[in-house]
């Protein structure tokens, strides 16, 4: 007989995790812990990790979904990213992964076409504050932004889609992907 899922409790959510995601939870949250040990806030930082975990999984699990498996947990830890203890490096430094992940634009998680998802992964800054960020500067640049973000499309590579990853990805974020690689396309034979 095989263990199938394990209920957790992250916080004030109690959650199935298939064994594997489980594995993958407890190699995360271990991390977790080990960097804010001495931190007097550690307890509390936890619990805002797990439930911030306990989010990001149910959001990205199917209706009838019972167990969340990899495919839920690893994007919501990537968004999540990794626990930084404060004071460790100055605003300024990037740890050596962090400056060795390329600048590319993220179709997983995207609204429109991923770049705001890849400029939050590249610089460490939540995705939801920089998008609402973007749009107080269209609204105060009077749409000028939207010549910006459409440069940054164009211009920006994407990440390549994890396997399986093509099914949760919404409607508007494919069709721009797609769109953009078909102008990419016109525009490299064009100047061949």
């Amino acid at each position: 007989m095989q263990r199938i899922s394990v209920t957790v409790i992250l916080n004030r959510s109690t959650l199935q995790f298939e064994e594997a995601a489980y594995v993958r939870l407890q190699e995360y949250l271990a991390e977790a812990t080990r960097l804010l040990v001495g931190n007097p806030d550690q307890r509390e930082i936890l619990g805002d990790l797990e439930q911030a975990v306990a989010d990001q999984c149910v959001r990205r699990m199917r209706e009838g979904q019972s167990a969340v498996t990899l495919l839920e947990l690893e994007p919501a830890l990537e968004e999540i990213g990794p626990v930084q203890v404060p004071g460790s490096a100055t605003a300024g430094e990037r740890t050596t992964r962090e400056s060795a992940r390329p600048l590319r634009q993220v179709s997983e998680g995207a609204v429109i076409s991923g770049v705001c998802r890849g400029l939050a992964l590249y610089f460490g800054l939540n995705v939801t504050l920089l998008r609402v960020f973007a749009v107080l500067l269209l609204l105060m640049s009077g749409g000028g932004m939207i010549a910006v973000y459409i440069a940054l499309m164009l211009l920006l590579p994407y990440a390549p889609l994890k396997p399986g990853s093509s099914q949760t990805i919404g409607w508007v974020p494919t069709k721009s992907r797609e769109f953009v690689e078909f102008l990419r396309g016109k525009f490299s034979t064009a100047t061949s």
